[in-house]
């Protein structure tokens, strides 16, 4: 009998530990689904023009939206400008200054163009030259369904196309009210700049502290590089860095 009232007592120390286990379980299966469900970062960029929402897709472009963000975070964007327009097709800007002199940036990311997202309506894509890889602070917004820059193979840059890494959730009357206003050529561009010009005063990210100012970032020392547009609006070329 004293052995028998030993191992019942024993049985009930086992039981609350064997509880307090099967408790602790789902905390963490808790915990691990709250960082999971975790909101995509956001960027407000305020522009001379109005304000324009970003949500990006780390999910999708994990390399596209770290450099982005970067460059946020730096002050990099603000009193850049949008400084290409061409209405039915895109809003291109984030390199140079109010003087138009490009501003010095990080190395290129390798191009996520692959990733399955299409160029379409108000979606946000990098930037770059022939070069796939060549993208670096420079972005877009698709002002139509530009599908023709989706990725289609791997056989040149131009097959690569451009790669898709966020959309305008709020503000996309703004992006159209900047493709409408009147162009014209100005310092390194032959045509399509934004008349008045366009100037990102501010970019952050949503739920962060402001940056510093970035305006006294040193400019390339390379020459601008001339824009990719062609002489006629329907021959325009795809975005370049």
């Amino acid at each position: 009998m004293p052995m028998f009232k030993t191992v019942l007592a024993a049985l009930f120390l086992i039981v609350p530990l064997s509880s307090q286990a099967q408790t602790a379980k789902p905390a963490a299966s808790t915990e691990a689904a709250t960082t999971a469900a975790a909101p995509p970062p956001q960027v407000l960029l305020k522009t001379s023009q109005g304000d324009i929402t970003l949500e990006l897709y780390p999910d999708k472009a994990p390399k596209s939206v770290a450099n982005f963000l970067q460059y946020v975070r730096d002050g990099f964007y603000n009193g850049t400008l949008l400084h290409r327009a061409i209405p039915g097709y895109l809003v291109q800007g984030g390199l140079y200054t109010r003087d138009l002199q490009p501003k010095r940036t990080r190395p290129a990311v390798a191009s996520e163009a692959d990733n399955g997202l299409s160029n379409l309506r108000g979606t946000v894509a990098v930037a770059r030259g022939a070069d796939p890889n060549s993208g670096t602070a420079q972005f877009f917004f698709n002002l139509v369904d530009n599908r023709r820059l989706d990725f289609v193979g791997s056989q040149s840059g131009l097959t690569w196309g451009y790669a898709v890494f966020g959309k305008v959730i709020k503000g996309m009357d703004v992006v159209d009210k900047i493709a409408a206003l009147p162009s014209r050529a100005l310092g390194p561009f032959a045509g399509d700049v934004p008349n008045p010009l366009v100037v990102i005063e501010n970019a952050h990210v949503i739920g962060e502290e402001l940056p510093a100012s970035a305006s006294s970032a040193a400019p390339a020392e390379a020459a601008p590089a001339k824009s990719a547009a062609g002489k006629g609006r329907k021959s325009a070329k795809p975005a370049r860095d």
